[in-house]
């Protein structure tokens, strides 16, 4: 019953108040049109600025994800692990044993 109530009074509402020489759906397709055209732009853009042409960089990258892959040696310090800032963080207490 509310959302049948306020579609009433927000209909009366725009009718009383709606602006008399503007066409509603003219409007929205002029809206749309220059929202595609802003987005065509920025694509085009973005195509454009690449720093090298796409069938020559595609295979770089494949061949680059493999070695960092087998890398072993860890990126941060392991003495780091133990600090005494990761200790100040709460930690919630271990369950009861009765609780299971």
């Amino acid at each position: 019953m509310f959302l049948v109530r306020s579609a009433f009074w927000l209909t009366l509402a725009f009718i009383a108040i709606h602006p008399k020489d503007v066409d509603l759906g003219a409007a929205a397709s002029q809206l749309s049109g220059q929202a595609m055209a802003a987005g065509q732009r920025m694509v085009v853009a973005q195509v454009l600025n690449a720093d090298c042409p796409l069938l020559r960089c595609a295979p770089d990258k494949t061949v680059a994800v493999p070695h960092l892959a087998n890398a072993s040696t860890p990126s941060v310090d392991l003495s780091m692990q133990g600090s005494s800032a990761s200790r100040s963080v709460p930690f919630p207490r271990p369950r009861p044993s009765w609780m299971g």
